[in-house]
């Protein structure tokens, strides 16, 4: 009997060895996306277009000879839960690179936790700026690429000289207004003329703010709203723009945070002409777009539409799996050393380039809403490079980041030294 029961444990030993080793024979790829809570209407989408690509790269036969494993988590739009969910992906699940986050928020809470353990996100929303994370590539747009041009356009083409800022109350909408604020005033434009309002997440009751709104231009000047609302907030605030009988030609709203997913939940009818600013549209024409959606409707349902933080990731995932291939290996440094000067298809029929300050090259678009739920694009820019710090804030216009050269996300061109702190809160 000893050597039968010492047989059985070896023979469960040396399957346990070799399930452990068919464990570790896949790439895993951690999914940071929340799929309940008030960002679930924006972020569900990114990973379900996360699964596809990664279903695509694994029928194409994996990556260094590897299948990818997608494993997913829902911090549930809770900012502190993101910090732990990545932690889990890093150390329980051992993924080789995270792909998540929507609101500056959760990414902020992510930050300390990829730096200390060296993991590696690609963040795939526009954002605030003034922020280059050794750990992080920012694959969304900075202010030069999208609140900058989108503020040039309300002024040069439509002739608005009173600014309503309204944002959701976190750090993406406040330091873009900063921004913007200060932008806006660089500009001839009068403080008194600019009015800035922060509601919370998943804010309801706009009467008052769109009633604000209105007042702003009682003395006859064209008042324009530049939003950065979030989330679910949007429904609510469209809601009210079209009861209170305000259009487009009254009272343009150009936004940042909305896009094809937010408005596949809306009676479009009334927004007919208010505006977004991003640097992908499904509209945009060409092939590779159109090859896009239809792999896309084909993966998630014919309903479905594609939206710019999808392209995001797109460029993102395809980057990644470029520096993979090249470096080798999935080791975070190294594929970051591989990343910079890699170029690849954009969805609009251009190039993206990663950039040494882990930034891209991106076009800006603004689209003008349809009654369909889709933009007409009625401008478009060649490809901008990010910009990590603004030029608009003095303490940023000083800086740079080059992690290529210099090692550093935040080099003072000034004082020639690289400083290793900044707090955006």
């Amino acid at each position: 009997m000893t050597g039968l029961k010492n047989y059985v444990i070896g023979a469960g030993l040396g399957l346990a060895l070799a399930g452990a080793a068919a464990a570790q024979e896949t790439i895993k790829v951690g999914v940071l996306h929340s799929l309940s809570g008030s960002m679930a209407i924006s972020e569900t989408t990114l990973k379900d277009v996360m699964l596809m690509l990664i279903a695509e790269q694994n029928a194409k036969g994996g990556l260094l000879g590897q299948q990818l494993e997608a494993v997913v988590v829902d911090p549930a739009s809770d900012w502190p839960l993101f910090a732990e969910k990545a932690r889990e992906l890093m150390t329980v699940s051992e993924v080789d690179v995270m792909f998540g986050c929507w609101t500056s928020v959760s990414r902020k809470s992510v930050l300390p936790v990829i730096e200390e353990l060296n993991g590696l996100l690609f963040y795939p929303v526009q954002y605030e700026g003034e922020e280059s994370s050794k750990n992080v590539f920012y694959t969304g747009a900075a202010p030069n690429q999208q609140a900058i041009p989108a503020t040039d356009y309300l002024i040069d083409e439509l002739g608005v000289e009173k600014f309503a800022l309204l944002g959701t109350d976190y750090v993406y909408p406040r330091t873009t207004n900063n921004i913007l604020d200060s932008y806006l005033k660089g500009k001839g434009v009068a403080a008194e003329d600019i009015f800035v309002n922060y509601t919370p997440f998943g804010h309801s009751d706009w009467s008052k703010i769109v009633a604000d709104v209105v007042a702003l231009g009682a003395d006859g000047k064209k008042v324009g709203v530049i939003s950065t609302i979030n989330g679910d907030a949007n429904i609510g605030f469209y809601k009210e723009l079209a009861a209170a009988g305000i259009s487009a030609d009254d009272i343009p709203v150009v936004a940042f945070s909305v896009g094809e997913e937010e408005l596949s939940g809306l009676d479009t009818s009334n927004l007919v002409g208010h505006l977004a600013a991003w640097n992908y549209f499904q509209s945009a024409e060409a092939p590779i777009n159109a090859e896009f959606i239809t792999k896309w409707k084909a993966f998630a349902g014919e309903n479905r539409v594609t939206n710019d933080p999808m392209e995001a990731h797109v460029i993102g995932f395809n980057m990644w799996v470029q520096a993979v291939e090249k470096a080798g290996t999935t080791d975070v440094d190294a594929v970051r050393e591989a990343m910079y000067g890699l170029e690849v298809p954009n969805l609009t029929g251009g190039t993206a380039k990663m950039l040494p300050n882990h930034h891209l090259t991106k076009p800006v678009l603004i689209g003008e809403i349809r009654a369909d739920g889709q933009f007409d694009i009625i401008s478009q820019t060649e490809p901008v490079p990010g910009d990590a710090w603004t030029d608009f804030l003095p303490e940023s216009a000083v800086l740079e980041a080059d992690w290529a050269e210099l090692d550093c996300g935040m080099y003072n061109t000034e004082t020639k030294t690289c400083v290793q702190i900044k707090s955006n809160y």
